[in-house]
């Protein structure tokens, strides 16, 4: 009877590959073994046994670095395996979050548009208001964010869906008129601390330049000529 076994016949017996046995070689996971005197390697049940150590840690997700460290002390073991388990159940919640959205975006397509957490009025939004949350979900921090959702979770006003219905060939008193009665709800919305904050940083400067630049850009190219004299009418009613 042959003692031990090749490279190969090791690799199928524990059920992986010839590269990921000499992988373990160089990283200094798996001892190499003995060579018979035709000079061919000749496992044992030892690498046997060590190959499926290291194949059952790593298939829990452990990097082979840890599973080195893991022989060094009990107390170093536990503290990998406590991190490796936390480090799981933030990507199971971090799935969950993503299962949630999903099942959500079958049932209102509208909100694969948006960034998470409007869902509640995704139909209400025009196809502007979509595609700028999901700009400025790239530049606004989470709390900036939280801001638009608490003010997007109140019925479209009159005003508002009249700025979201305005075409260009609206006459100078419609336009005027619609600055006038929209310049009030910019006022309220501005007056949030976490917006006024932001307000701030923009006039001092200090606001990451690109960032502003796609905002104004998506501002510019996901309205009107229309909308966007409307705006400028509005700022200049609030003395921006």
């Amino acid at each position: 009877m042959t003692v031990g076994w090749s490279t190969r016949e090791l690799a199928e017996i524990a059920g992986t590959t010839l590269k990921t046995v000499r992988h373990y070689h160089r990283v200094g996971l798996l001892d190499e073994p003995e060579r018979a005197p035709n000079g061919y390697k000749r496992y044992r049940i030892a690498h046997l046994v060590r190959l499926l150590r290291i194949r059952r840690l790593a298939d829990l997700g452990m990097p082979l670095a840890d599973i080195a460290a893991m022989e060094e002390s009990d107390e170093g073991a536990e503290e990998i395996l406590r991190a490796l388990d936390a480090e799981l159940a933030d990507s199971i919640a971090r799935q969950q979050r993503i299962r949630e959205d999903l099942a959500a975006i079958l049932q209102h397509r509208r909100l694969a548009e948006l960034p998470p957490g409007f869902a509640a009025i995704a139909g209400d939004l025009s196809e502007a208001d979509r595609a700028f949350l999901l700009l400025s979900s790239r530049i606004f921090d989470p709390a900036l964010m939280d801001v638009l959702r608490r003010q997007h979770t109140t019925p479209r006003s009159a005003a508002g869906l009249e700025f979201d219905a305005l075409t260009d060939d609206s006459t100078d008193e419609e336009r005027q008129s619609l600055a006038e009665r929209y310049a009030p709800e910019m006022r309220r919305e501005l007056q949030e601390p976490r917006l006024q904050e932001f307000t701030d940083q923009v006039v001092a400067g200090t606001v990451e330049p690109r960032a502003w630049s796609v905002l104004l850009q998506g501002i510019a190219e996901l309205h009107n000529a229309a909308q966007i004299d409307v705006l400028q009418r509005a700022n200049a009613l609030l003395g921006l």
